[in-house]
């Protein structure tokens, strides 16, 4: 039996005001403990200066590396030797040169044990300038 004919009935009505406490307390929790990066701690004034290309290549002494494991230092073939041999070939190659670029052009199927060799000579020479010679990939 319905005794209220003509009462309407009321829309349920939804409560903003904790839903928006709830998202304050998480935005002032996320707020703390968060860290922020401090740029502005050291005041750094930066020395200027104007690039110019570089007028004079650096000196190279460049080492291939086979597939067998032989050793070519400025073209000049280094048969049988370890890694004392290189080091004598690469300062000898050198000459009164200053601080040369050692370059390592390596046979993709040349064992890592290899390449090693040839940088730990160029670190025993003295020469700590190391970079490796690739060729581009053929696009796919």
């Amino acid at each position: 039996m319905n005794f209220q004919r003509g009462a309407r009935r009321e829309d349920p009505e939804i409560n903003l005001i904790p839903l928006i406490d709830v998202l304050l307390v998480i935005l002032i929790f996320l707020m703390i403990t968060t860290t922020y990066a401090r740029f502005s701690e050291l005041q750094i004034n930066l020395p200027e200066a104007r690039g110019d290309s570089a007028k004079e290549t650096p000196a190279q002494i460049t080492v291939s590396v086979s597939e067998q494991g032989q050793y070519e230092v400025n073209e000049v073939v280094l048969a049988g030797v370890g890694v004392e041999g290189i080091v004598q070939a690469l300062r000898a190659a050198a000459g009164g040169q200053k601080d040369p670029v050692v370059v390592i052009s390596a046979d993709a199927r040349a064992t890592h044990q290899s390449v090693v060799r040839v940088m730990d000579a160029a670190r025993r020479a003295g020469f700590p300038r190391v970079t490796f010679v690739t060729q581009a990939a053929a696009p796919s």
